[in-house]
């Protein structure tokens, strides 16, 4: 125990001076090396400077020495970092920042990192360019990521804003936004999985955030095949990330405010649902509600996803699942502009956890 409190002492040390310039004694590996893994939806068209703007997005690596650095596209955002069994810390890529210091003073030896990007990064647009060693030292291939797989497709709760504030009368910032302690990520590892994020705030299966009654184009549906949000020029290749079970946590800002329509509500869902059988032949798919859902919004809702499932299943198509996670009331605390806190995404974590564990028979 004392080891681990030095070794975080030394981390927290090293990220209050995280801005690095580099030395000649340092080791630069590239973005495109091999023993470099990327986890959720990333764009490698140039393999040098990988591109994302997803939450959740990872980079993970094993590496030799007793020091690390990322070299990133300056005002990239915020990433989570995890080294070894350590406690994750938040970093933040500022304006003037292009190498920054993850650890140093690690024991000799081999070592693993996550960067988990936190934020929504479709107006920052981050990239990332790769790491520095230590004089001398490699990448060494990583241990095999968890053969588990679940993509979760969501809005602002699944984004994780606001999370990080205890006011819910902040207003959304960056600085507040966290995806690592949502109750996606945090169900992703209680059992163990990979997942996979697509996500956006405001985003609706409809009806965006206080849109049209008739509907918005740039909803879920219409931006699902994008690489990279908001940009229609490369689309996912779904090969690269076949999940065993895909949660659609979507609805909230559909209903969220008056003027939608429940009928072009459930037939959004009826063909998103199609299309994301289509995608995925054998996934078992989970339509589900979030905290955030209550009164007349959470019915409407609820009757859209339970009539979508009813309809697969007399299709025949038996994995097609609805869960609800419980509703907000406010015992928990709430995050900016009463989103939930992170108490709240842990109870849900709790509760998808439980459920996905004897859906999928995951001990």
């Amino acid at each position: 125990m004392m080891m681990k409190k030095l070794y975080g002492l030394i981390l927290a040390v090293c990220l209050l001076g995280s801005i690095c310039t580099g030395t000649a004694s340092n080791i630069f590996v590239p973005a495109g090396n091999p023993n470099i893994t990327y986890m959720g939806r990333v764009s490698k068209t140039n393999p040098e400077a990988v591109r994302f703007t997803y939450p959740g997005v990872s980079v993970c690596a094993a590496f030799e020495g007793t020091s690390l650095q990322m070299k990133t596209k300056p005002g990239s955002g915020a990433y989570m970092v995890e080294i070894d069994a350590l406690d994750p810390y938040r970093i933040q890529i500022g304006e003037n920042d292009s190498i920054v210091s993850l650890a140093e003073g690690l024991p000799a030896g081999t070592h693993q990192v996550r960067l988990m990007y936190a934020i929504e990064g479709y107006e920052l647009k981050p990239e990332f360019y790769g790491f520095y060693l230590d004089e001398g030292c490699h990448l060494v291939p990583m241990p095999e990521l968890p053969v588990r797989r679940i993509e979760f497709i969501g809005d602002s709760m699944t984004c994780g804003y606001g999370v990080e504030s205890e006011n819910p009368k902040d207003p959304f910032t960056y600085e507040t936004e966290n995806h690592y302690y949502t109750y996606a990520a945090e169900t992703a590892r209680a059992l163990q999985a990979q997942h996979l994020v697509v996500a956006r705030s405001g985003i609706g299966i409809y009806r965006n955030y206080n849109g049209p009654r008739e509907g918005n184009k740039d909803c879920m549906p219409a931006m699902y095949e994008q690489t990279l949000f908001m940009n229609p020029d490369e689309h996912w290749e779904h090969r690269l990330f076949v999940p065993d079970v895909v949660c659609v946590n979507l609805g909230t800002n559909d209903v969220s405010t008056k003027g939608y329509d429940k009928v072009l509500l459930q037939n959004a869902y009826r063909d998103f649902v199609g299309y994301l059988r289509k995608v995925y032949p054998q996934a078992k798919l989970v339509l589900l509600t979030g905290s955030m859902l209550n009164g007349k919004g959470l019915a409407d809702v609820k009757e859209a996803l339970d009539t979508v499932t009813a309809e697969r299943q007399s299709q025949g198509d038996m994995n097609v699942f609805r869960f609800d996670m419980s509703p907000q009331n406010g015992s928990l605390g709430y995050g900016a502009s009463y989103h939930p806190s992170r108490r709240q995404h842990q109870k849900m974590a709790l509760e998808l956890t439980a459920y996905l564990r004897k859906l999928m028979g995951w001990n």
